[in-house]
């Protein structure tokens, strides 16, 4: 799918799936929040073992991973302060190690086989498409497959998410700007999509996500997520975990 381009795009897992067969790195940008909370953990020096399910075997496999689990947002408590809400991930105390559960920015993660993969979001999308150029990705030879991870309807089915669009949009334009031009079709409108908005902190909040987010009483979630370009970190999954990279 999408060859000859060295700069590619896809939604949801099964799209990762299928670009991932053929790709030399695999960008995942869940904004709202997984790889948003990826970058803030790693900002402060956490190691982030994704974990696919929210379930019961996460907490069994945080302890054999030594790590300690990030639970649902309205789970959070004084003993257990780290979840996948980014504000709270910033409020936390340290954790060298933090098992964040994701079922689908981890899935995506776990379909790259052997490929690099990078965590991306609006904090560090112009850092991340740097890193990617500096290291020979998206050409031809080299290509890299953006993944807007999206979200999910009630009966499982995927729901393109707006930030996940402008989210990768953002690495995909922040590519052009550092060079690369081999993007297809896909690629080229996800970026014109992220250049077609003038206030994305704005659009986010009031798109259907981040609405929802709002009214569940995390606005501090959506602010974080939209602190466009922010963050200079780039989070590679190194030995199953997202690390900066050096």
């Amino acid at each position: 799918m999408q060859t000859d381009h060295g700069v590619r795009f896809e939604w949801g897992p099964v799209g990762a799936a299928r670009l991932a067969e053929d790709v030399a790195c695999l960008v995942v940008v869940d904004v709202l929040s997984f790889t948003t909370s990826v970058t803030v953990a790693v900002e402060a020096g956490t190691h982030v073992i994704p974990y696919r399910w929210r379930d019961e075997t996460a907490a069994t496999f945080a302890e054999q991973m030594g790590a300690e689990l990030a639970v649902g947002r309205r789970m959070a408590t004084t003993t257990s302060p780290w979840s996948l809400s980014p504000a709270a991930l910033r409020r936390a105390p340290f954790t060298p190690r933090l098992v964040l559960p994701s079922p689908n920015g981890s899935t995506i993660a776990a379909a790259a086989r052997e490929s690099t993969v990078v965590a991306a979001s609006l904090r560090n999308a112009t850092a991340v498409g740097r890193w990617l150029v500096d290291r020979g990705y998206g050409t031809s030879e080299r290509p890299v497959a953006v993944i807007a991870s999206g979200e999910r309807w009630p009966d499982g089915s995927l729901r393109p998410a707006l930030e996940d669009l402008l989210g990768a949009g953002a690495v995909i334009a922040s590519l052009c700007r550092h060079g690369r031009d081999r993007l297809s079709p896909e690629a080229t409108v996800a970026a014109a999509a992220f250049a077609g908005v003038t206030d994305v902190g704005t659009t986010v909040a009031t798109s259907a996500s981040g609405r929802e987010l709002i009214d569940d009483g995390y606005a501090d979630d959506v602010a974080i997520a939209t602190e466009l370009d922010a963050c200079g970190a780039v989070p590679v999954l190194t030995n199953g975990a997202f690390a900066a990279a050096g």
